[in-house]
């Protein structure tokens, strides 16, 4: 059985935090959406959270037997309503990785430092059309609170 573990990312990184940024745009998006915005905006929010090295915004590698299998930006953030609560700005696997229960353990992995801060919520966005990430962030017991509409003009 293969080892899975989770470190900080560093630096050193930063290639493949970019290739795995290209899976959040892995699905059909919104026509007012490019997969190049999509990719360049997550990859570099990751980066920029790997160079500040802010312990509110942190980025994690997951490790499957010593190779990249998916990452995880963790950050916390306030709500409208001025509740603190840990966000997850991106998760993402390898395809490679995809359906072999990585993703699963990186959303255990973000509840855990969510607890480990005493934050009482943890949040995430998600594109309609996602609907893989959608059943995953369902069954591991995300609820819908909003939904955001946008109608192109």
């Amino acid at each position: 059985m293969a080892t899975l573990a989770f470190r900080p990312a560093t630096p050193g990184d930063v290639p493949s935090l970019m290739d795995l940024a290209s899976r959040m745009a892995a699905f059909e998006l919104p026509p007012w959406r490019s997969a190049e915005e999509v990719v360049a905006a997550d990859g570099q929010a990751m980066t920029g959270a790997v160079m500040a090295a802010d312990p509110g915004s942190e980025v994690f590698i997951a490790e499957c037997d010593g190779v990249t299998a998916g990452c995880l930006h963790m950050m916390v953030a306030a709500d409208f309503f001025g509740r603190h609560h840990a966000h997850i700005s991106v998760i993402a696997t390898t395809a490679d990785a995809e359906g072999s229960g990585v993703g699963r353990a990186l959303m255990a992995f973000a509840e855990d430092w969510a607890r480990g801060r005493g934050l009482p919520l943890v949040t995430l966005n998600v594109f309609a059309g996602n609907a893989r990430a959608r059943r995953l962030y369902e069954r591991a017991g995300f609820d819908v609170e909003l939904l955001k509409y946008a109608k192109r003009v």
